[in-house]
């Protein structure tokens, strides 16, 4: 079996998470493979330091996997997908925390050779994210880079349109698989991104939203960008921990001062606090971009 088809099978298993999947990549970096035997279940599962009931789950499907081509061929279901080790694989993501093994996508994988900027922010936005957005976006930001958000309610949302109404690029990186469209509301915008530009996940169809998928899409998003700017946020919220992916990842953090007095400002503020760039202009995020050939 090939490493690329092997790969892909341990990453549709189940029982393993996405730390147990990085170690044992880790480990066959470390190693020859050959394409005539594969490791042991009990083997791996010692390597991705699984226990209990994980151990068992993990074995059952690890073993259906490789030897059953129909069931991975239904998981995979007509999608097209990278891999880790292939050279259109971002190299700046490879080289994150736990970078997903597999890549789902439909649209223009090349747009993940562009200079990419995340944009994140509060769910329950106020129309002061709204008017940011068509402060910073239009013109030399959406000229020179691509915006990858994740399609969720609020910031997400705004910022994947006011990409694409002014004529830029964006990429969407979803928390559930390429067909289910979660919040149904971003329907007609998903559509629109899958085709025109670039939708991506980890997660196989048919796979629904549960709450784990959300921290996970969002290190997806702190791994592939270079910088990452956040409108609004309330304290400890999940921009936060994109912010906080990005500062692990050595990736810029900018962020939109707020009133002291809205809570969707707290997060926000006090990431500037910890020291994250204060954006008050496109250039302040141009600047962050310039010094790696922009």
């Amino acid at each position: 079996m090939l490493l690329r088809d092997f790969l892909l099978r341990l990453h549709l298993c189940k029982g393993i998470g996405i730390v147990g999947k990085s170690r044992v990549y880790e480990w066959l970096k470390q190693i020859q493979w050959r394409d005539d035997q594969i490791p042991t279940p009990s083997y791996l599962a010692a390597i991705a330091n699984l226990h209990g009931q994980h151990t068992v789950t993990f074995k059952k499907s690890y073993e259906q996997l490789m030897q059953d081509d129909q069931v991975v061929a239904k998981l995979v279901d007509n999608e097209k997908w990278i891999c880790i080790i292939d050279p259109e694989y971002p190299l700046q993501l490879r080289e994150s925390y736990a970078p997903p093994l597999v890549l789902f996508y439909r649209g223009r994988l090349q747009l993940l050779n562009q200079w990419l900027l995340g944009v994140v922010g509060a769910r329950d936005c106020t129309t002061y994210s709204v008017e940011i957005l068509k402060y910073l976006i239009p013109g030399r930001v959406s000229n020179t880079m691509t915006i990858v958000s994740g399609l969720a309610k609020g910031v997400d949302t705004l910022a994947h349109q006011c990409a694409i109404a002014n004529n830029g690029s964006t990429i969407g990186v979803i928390g559930t698989g390429l067909d289910i469209c979660y919040p149904y509301s971003n329907q007609q915008l998903q559509g629109t991104i899958s085709k025109d530009h670039l939708l991506i996940s980890e997660y196989p169809n048919h796979t629904k939203g549960y709450r784990s998928h959300f921290p996970e899409r969002n290190r997806i998003i702190a791994g592939l960008v270079q910088s990452v700017l956040v409108t609004e946020a309330k304290q400890h919220s999940g921009s936060l921990i994109t912010a906080n992916l990005a500062l692990q990842n050595n990736r810029n953090v900018l962020a939109v001062p707020g009133a002291i007095t809205s809570p969707l400002s707290v997060g926000t503020n006090e990431l500037i606090t910890a020291g994250a760039k204060p954006v008050l202009s496109d250039l302040d995020i141009l600047e962050e971009y310039i010094h790696i050939g922009i």
